[in-house]
């Protein structure tokens, strides 16, 4: 039996039969609670308003609005939900705007039912999900930017490292700022200082940047 409320599921996919076949996956997972499902973008963020879901398995190209389009309407409206793109693209460049634009993980569809299930799993306990193919992608477009090569070289400030150690977790400001007993707005302030201190736009590339870096570090 799970521990904790099931972590509740919104899918904005306009393919009908992909869509039901998650909404089964999901609804035999007792850590998951289907919520609702959207066949576009826009009715994606109405019911994203209306439901408050924990978690949003977004599609990448849609009819009237692409998922990064819909990430980032999610985003500047302030919704807590962790956003998971779900798509058929391996492409680079997609992977890096739905990371840049505040993704909190990118997956594949071709991926088989048993390792999207695990990577939802891992999701919902505040990791970041990258189908594991693309995560040299990843890493190649962050080599290719100019940026501090180690944390050492960084000039973070104590606060914007704990902050940066609680993103690698994959935490929300929310969830920072209760941890840290500072209020949310401050931590939105140090994310955004640490973002341009490390050259990054996302809270994501950030976490991927520090893990390597105490990685490469390590004897």
């Amino acid at each position: 039996m799970p521990t904790t409320d099931p972590q509740t599921i919104l899918i904005v996919d306009d393919h009908p039969l992909f869509r039901k076949g998650v909404i089964q996956l999901i609804q035999a997972a007792p850590e998951f609670r289907f919520v609702g499902e959207a066949a576009s973008g826009g009715e994606g963020l109405t019911l994203a308003h209306r439901l408050h879901p924990d978690m949003i398995l977004l599609d990448l190209n849609m009819k009237d609005m692409n998922g990064v389009e819909v990430l980032k309407a999610i985003k500047d409206e302030g919704l807590d939900s962790r956003v998971i793109m779900l798509t058929v693209s391996d492409q680079a460049e997609d992977l890096i705007a739905a990371l840049q634009a505040g993704a909190d993980g990118y997956l594949l569809k071709d991926m088989e039912p048993e390792d999207l299930m695990q990577q939802l799993a891992e999701a919902a306990r505040g990791k970041i999900t990258i189908s594991e193919g693309l995560t040299q992608l990843l890493v190649s477009s962050l080599r290719e930017k100019t940026r501090p090569t180690s944390l050492a070289d960084a000039g973070l400030t104590e606060q914007e490292n704990r902050i940066l150690d609680h993103l690698v977790d994959g935490k929300s400001n929310k969830l920072i700022a209760r941890d840290m007993g500072i209020a949310e707005g401050t931590v939105k302030v140090h994310v955004k200082h640490l973002l341009k201190k490390l050259n990054l736009r996302s809270r994501v590339e950030a976490a991927v940047w520090a893990d390597r870096c105490r990685r490469q570090a390590k004897p």
